[in-house]
């Protein structure tokens, strides 16, 4: 089964892609909005552009920009975009995120929760660095090791120890690379709760409504597997941090 289309069916309650419930996503939106009454963000890796069309409609006079590769993803944030009245001030690109470039610069640059497009967060905030304003924002989210994960916890992820470091040292990495935090969220455990159990639960459920559907058993199967790795692996060990940073 696509990926792509596995990410939009668990996400279809849950269209934040992270594990931060929607209070939390209107209070770091807020603060990184608030400064100016007008401004331009951009999203490197939008999905279906859940935090943009947030920003637009609590900014009126603020425009947007998403970049992702899913064009169904893009597509479902047309659609947003036009239920929350926000369509003309925002654009869209099916592109991948490491070629997109542009004329003018951004106010506030996001990627929460794809920095794997870039191949880490380091390089995703060097790729923002070059689309910053002066005296602009980047909120970026990422995973850190909340205690040392067992080995069982790494295969489930398919990921190795050194993807991540803990939150000390992961933000040590952030401020040696030139970006002060001036403001951070470390998502909660019942955040990651309710984000894993929507996530797998909205594709089970999926899978149930459609048993006929040629890819019904195969998102059976990633819902099983996902919840599995979840409950049995990574949870209480991986944890999430948005920050949201300036260049020194």
């Amino acid at each position: 089964m696509d990926r792509q289309m596995i990410s939009r069916l668990a996400h279809a309650h849950h269209p934040i892609a992270a594990p931060i419930t929607d209070e939390s996503v209107a209070r770091l939106l807020a603060r990184a909005t608030g400064r100016t009454e007008t401004g331009r963000a951009l999203d490197l890796g939008c999905g279906e552009g859940a935090w943009l069309v947030r920003a637009l409609a609590a900014r009126p006079h603020w425009q947007a920009v998403g970049v992702d590769l899913d064009a169904a993803a893009l597509t479902r944030a047309r659609e947003t975009a036009t239920a929350l009245g926000v369509e003309r001030r925002i654009g869209l690109h099916h592109l991948d995120a490491r070629e997109f470039k542009a004329k003018e610069p951004f106010d506030l640059v996001l990627n929460v929760g794809a920095t794997h497009a870039f191949g880490g967060l380091l390089p995703t905030l060097a790729a923002a660095r070059e689309l910053l304003a002066p005296g602009g924002l980047v909120l970026v989210g990422e995973g850190f090791w909340e205690r040392e994960p067992a080995q069982a916890v790494l295969d489930g992820l398919g990921a190795a120890r050194d993807d991540y470091a803990d939150l000390a040292t992961t933000t040590d990495r952030v401020m040696a690379d030139g970006w002060t935090p001036v403001y951070g969220y470390v998502s909660s455990l019942q955040e990651w709760d309710d984000y894993e159990f929507s996530w797998t639960g909205s594709l089970s459920a999926w899978a149930l409504d459609h048993p006929d559907h040629p890819d019904a058993a195969a998102a059976r199967e990633a819902a099983d597997r996902h919840r599995t790795e979840w409950l049995h692996g990574y949870r209480g060990t991986l944890g999430f941090v948005t920050y949201l940073l300036r260049r020194d």
